[in-house]
């Protein structure tokens, strides 16, 4: 195995245990945990209708810059949400991560993902494609973008009232 192949196998086993660490802090409701993954230009975006594009142009289910996802946290931590109360138990399968592009620091990566939800008004899955823009900081990895496109945003959603 080449030096560069080498190199992308170890930055590819890093990021997919970022990525699953990210899927385990969601699912666990560890909303602090999950807050510190973030760079502090960070935008968590979940596109309304199809892929989504400029999100200052169309509609989008999320679209939170890096103080409105600690004010979501804060919000969480109210236990006046009142569609998790109780809370949603959750568990997310995380597949096909893929590392697209490398550019200094940051890391253009997708994945695939299912998030399977039990709540008072029964089952529901949210599967996903997942674009992350991920930057490091400190020598850590942080998201400075997530980008969650479901894949049935063309139909009428629940509401989501959980951190997908």
């Amino acid at each position: 195995m080449d030096r560069m192949a080498l190199e992308d196998d170890v930055l590819l086993r890093e990021v997919t245990r970022f990525i699953y660490r990210e899927a385990r802090l969601q699912d666990d409701h560890e909303y602090d945990a999950w807050e510190a993954l973030w760079a502090d230009d960070g935008v968590y975006l979940i596109p309304a209708n199809g892929e989504g594009g400029d999100p200052e142009q169309e509609m989008s289910l999320v679209y939170d810059n890096r103080s409105r996802i600690a004010l979501r946290i804060r919000q969480l931590h109210t236990g006046k949400r009142h569609t998790q109360a109780p809370r949603s138990r959750l568990c997310r399968i995380v597949s096909n991560i893929e590392l697209l592009e490398c550019e200094g620091d940051t890391i253009r990566v997708t994945a695939n993902a299912v998030v399977y939800e039990s709540n008072a008004r029964g089952e529901t899955v949210w599967p996903s494609r997942n674009e992350y823009l991920l930057r490091r900081v400190g020598g850590e990895l942080r998201m400075s973008l997530k980008k969650v496109v479901l894949i049935n945003n063309d139909k009428p959603l629940y509401t989501l009232s959980f951190l997908i």
